[in-house]
């Protein structure tokens, strides 16, 4: 489980006085502790749940990143980058667009999708295999490509 990896991981960020990494880390920490008492108490979250968590972590502040990029902000540009680094350490290794793209071509020929119409059910298929592995905008892109 990520949360107990996280407890030890905070630890250390304390002893090395590692302010960055404390602050992603005590993200991590409050994002899955607030999904834990939504679903009633302290029932444990499985670990597909808590990469979704990480996940949306990562994306919120990739918004916040581009925001600040816009408005000329580089001090606050640089938290949310070094938030981003911590966060990404828990992810399972993302995979690139090569890899996308092969694994999009191998669903289609199982399918024998070859119009857009059938967009909904490669992407049903492509999120199901890649959960976790891909940003599903990037799938969605390479999905549609192929089927244009």
């Amino acid at each position: 489980m990520i949360s107990t990896t996280i407890d030890q991981e905070i630890k250390q960020a304390m002893l090395a006085k590692d302010q960055a990494k404390l602050r992603g880390l005590r993200a991590i920490k409050a994002a899955i502790l607030l999904a834990k008492t939504e679903k009633g108490g302290a029932e444990e979250i499985d670990a597909d749940a808590e990469i979704k968590i990480l996940q949306r972590l990562v994306k919120q502040r990739k918004e916040s990143a581009n925001i600040y990029k816009q408005q000329g902000r580089e001090d606050l540009l640089l938290v949310e980058q070094e938030e981003i680094d911590v966060i990404s350490q828990f992810l399972p290794q993302q995979l690139d667009e090569e890899a996308i793209t092969a694994i999009v071509k191998r669903i289609l020929a199982e399918t024998g999708a070859t119009s857009i119409k059938d967009m909904g059910k490669v992407m049903g298929l492509a999120n199901k295999e890649m959960a976790g592995k891909a940003d599903g905008k990037l799938i969605g892109e390479i999905v549609k490509a192929q089927l244009a």
